[in-house]
């Protein structure tokens, strides 16, 4: 795909909407609608990389209830011809189709690769990538499975939904102190990731949320990594304007 002059791609995650309460994440919920709303003005490609929201699990029949502010303006988005790609995260990972039948917003699990401009990009949410986080690993195999998922199912949403918001928030689901620390390229799984991935194919931008903490690194001579930080603490996107990447704060 090719960027007009004048048109940029956004990429952004990790709100985790209705954390810790729905009073308080109505506060960063109305920042970040703001921010779509002036991004509509020159985006040509929107990346949502996952934790869009705290927790989500669609019934048949049911969405968990509130950010209609969020749902509707990308709605107007995507109604304008503006694309929006979602990669689902550890905390929205029970998504199915909503995004796709309302709001004509393709869904994806798994890293996917993308060309702007000639320049490549492998894009993703970033959750269980890399060494390590076995537990997590083994963790979202459960989560994921159909069997889970159909037990699930059967719990009546006024008591399934807050049950799992409970555990959301209390099990540090939202970002927690250790997630505002560096640990270094060595021990950072998702560098390692990349850099890994380098080894078979070049890719010119790694692009990930789920870290919470806004990085940029520089992998070799042609490749970066950046993670997008999150809308929590950080207020943090990428942004590429057709030529370059770059990582910008809210109102800086």
């Amino acid at each position: 795909m090719n960027i007009p002059s004048g048109k940029k791609v956004y990429f952004s995650s990790d709100n985790h909407l209705g954390a810790p309460t729905m009073e308080e994440s109505r506060k960063r919920e109305a920042i970040f609608v703001k921010w779509l709303d002036e991004i509509k003005k020159d985006a040509a490609v929107l990346f949502l990389l996952g934790d869009l929201f705290d927790f989500w699990f669609e019934y048949k029949h049911v969405v968990p209830k509130g950010f209609v502010r969020t749902l509707g303006k990308l709605a107007e988005i995507r109604d304008s011809g503006i694309p929006i790609y979602f990669f689902v995260g550890n905390h929205d990972l029970w998504m199915k189709d909503y995004f796709e039948t309302e709001l004509n917003i393709p869904v994806y699990r798994q890293p996917k690769e993308f060309e702007f401009n000639g320049k490549s990009f492998l894009v993703g949410h970033g959750d269980g990538l890399g060494p390590g986080d076995k537990g997590y690993k083994r963790m979202k195999k459960v989560f994921t499975n159909p069997i889970s998922k159909w037990l699930y199912r059967w719990l009546h949403p006024d008591l399934g939904v807050p049950l799992a918001q409970y555990f959301s928030v209390k099990n540090k689901l939202i970002s927690g102190d250790e997630d505002q620390k560096f640990l270094g390229e060595e021990k950072e799984w998702l560098i390692q990731y990349c850099r890994r991935k380098l080894e078979t194919k070049h890719y010119d931008y790694f692009l990930f949320g789920h870290r919470h903490l806004p990085l940029e690194i520089q992998l070799n001579e042609k490749s970066v990594y950046i993670n997008t930080g999150d809308w929590i603490s950080h207020y943090t996107y990428a942004e590429f304007d057709g030529e370059d990447l770059s990582l910008k704060k809210l109102n800086s």
